[in-house]
């Protein structure tokens, strides 16, 4: 990631890389190149310390709360949260392997697939998620910062929302507030992220853990939760459950895609497995945590109160409102900067390594947050669970698919490190001129049928046939499978998969195996 002060420069040192490893300069610079033995400090608990930072934060308990609010039980809310992170368990463990055993991030990992100048395509559309991920935590951030403010304020005329804006000078103020603090972390680069993840996770869990004891006793106990019964038929919730299983799926499935950025920092596999293995136990957890909240607040204050933020605004006093800001603020920073900022940060620096360092890519992230317009994607929980959510999936599941089909079907697992540098015509990723084109007619395949079903859903289209709107209900599973399949057999038949990767190119830079 990007040298600072508090992290050296990697070095292309002869023993790391070979005494002959001279990378394209229009390919590498400091944030791209393998990381050396030196720079590998991610321990299983740093790695785990990361998941409690990313999965504690105000979207998560809103997915689990919309569920709830859509129609499942508690228990249906919490099984499909589950469910669907420990599907997604596998495919971060395999794409977070190759991180750690040639030190290499995301946008190097997918020139292995996309071929040297492909893996553009692939990188970008991962950053475009990005920012829209950072322009939303941003604005519950912001909402955090409004929450705070004295009544006096929120009255005056500043505070009314104004239609071609979609939200209120005031709201969009406190969002430009919060937007402009965290460049500050962000810009201490992947060391400061590392810190900053590795402590507030017992902070952030210690504030959890009080949310939870304060509903308990206010509301006497969970047995008001624990009575809540579906209000969905057997069709109802098998119509909901699927369409809810990819929106969860494709709620970590950016960094799903991205995981090599922060496991090319990992001591051994073994670190980045059990680091990771925490998701389904942490994400688990927190639904439990926000699902009992939620539904506390109708024993309390006699009405169902999902989102976060307004039931910390109901419950009021100074300690609480200043525990509140602290909490979200710090939930929201991890989740934001780890999750939205080093994916995009990173694939700007891969499209120009001379013009992009890892500080100017997330600076132009945080931008493209604001043109997302996160208070409209946040309208509701329709919106934001099956137009987002499941929307983008279908751009993120294909790209998964084929980055996991090259790297153990057809290169398995070996790789060409010298390669992945170059613009040699004769290197064993430049394909038809840095493309391969075979990458790209799966990427096609696995997002074109989904298109029809995502026109419905934004209304561009009144209606689909039947097909198209279950495509687009499992787009995730649809897209990564077909995408990931078609790579295969086409690389298979056009001979892709290079055999002839010498012995010393197939070795890794560094011994990650344990």
């Amino acid at each position: 990631m990007a040298s600072s002060s508090n992290q050296p420069a990697p070095t292309c040192s002869s023993q790391s890389y070979g005494s002959d490893f001279e990378p394209d300069p229009t390919l590498t610079n400091d944030d791209l190149k393998p990381t050396t033995s030196s720079q590998r400090s991610f321990s299983g608990w740093e790695m785990a310390s990361l998941w409690v930072g990313l999965v504690v934060g105000v979207p998560a308990y809103y997915l689990a709360g919309s569920l709830v609010d859509l129609g499942m039980a508690w228990w249906q809310g919490i099984a499909t949260v589950v469910i669907a992170n420990i599907i997604l368990l596998v495919p971060l463990i395999l794409t977070g392997h190759p991180g750690t055993r040639y030190g290499i991030s995301f946008p190097v990992l997918g020139r292995s697939a996309f071929g040297i100048r492909g893996a553009h395509i692939p990188t970008l559309l991962r950053a475009l998620v990005g920012c829209g991920w950072y322009g939303i935590e941003t604005w519950i951030g912001g909402e955090a910062i409004f929450l705070l403010l004295p009544k006096v304020v929120k009255t005056t005329s500043f505070a009314e929302s104004i239609p071609w804006l979609g939200t209120s000078p005031l709201e969009f103020a406190c969002f430009v507030v919060f937007w402009i603090a965290q460049l500050g972390i962000v810009w201490k680069g992947m060391e400061g992220i590392r810190a900053l993840e590795k402590y507030s996770a017992p902070i952030l869990i210690g504030l959890t853990s009080c949310l939870l004891i304060w509903a308990y006793v206010k509301a006497g106990g969970f047995g008001h939760m624990l009575s809540l019964s579906s209000k969905l038929s057997l069709s109802e919730f098998l119509a909901l459950f699927f369409p809810s299983l990819t929106a969860n799926i494709s709620f970590w499935a950016p960094l799903a895609l991205n995981i090599p950025d922060f496991t090319k920092y990992a001591k051994t596999q073994k670190d980045q497995i059990v680091g990771q293995a925490g998701l389904p136990i942490f994400m688990g957890l927190f639904t439990f945590v926000g699902l009992a909240v939620t539904s506390s607040t109708k024993v309390i204050f006699g009405k169902v109160i999902s989102n976060p933020i307004q039931l910390l605004g109901q419950i009021g006093g100074l300690t609480t409102m200043v525990l509140a800001i602290l909490g979200i603020s710090l939930a929201t920073i991890t989740t934001n900067i780890a999750a939205n900022v080093v994916a995009p940060a990173n694939a700007l620096v891969n499209l120009s390594p001379s013009k992009f360092t890892f500080r100017r890519g997330a600076l132009l992230t945080a931008l493209l947050g604001i043109a997302f317009q996160p208070w409209r994607l946040l309208g509701s929980s329709e919106s934001f669970v099956y137009t987002w959510l499941v929307g983008y999936s279908a751009l993120l599941g294909p790209i998964g698919g084929i980055v996991l089909a090259d790297y153990y079907l057809v290169k398995g697992t070996d790789l060409a490190i010298k390669d992945l540098y170059s613009l040699s015509p004769n290197g064993v990723y430049y394909y038809s001129g840095g493309y391969n084109l075979v990458a790209l007619t799966a990427l096609v395949v696995g997002i074109l049928p989904v298109i029809p079903g995502f026109l419905q859903k934004v209304g561009i289209v009144t209606s689909v046939s039947d097909v198209f709107v279950v495509i687009y209900n499992n787009a995730w599973f649809f897209s990564f499978f077909t995408a990931g399949f078609l790579y295969w057999i086409l690389s298979s038949l056009t001979r892709y998969n290079n055999n002839s990767i010498s012995d010393q190119a197939q070795q890794p830079l560094l011994s990650n195996e344990n």
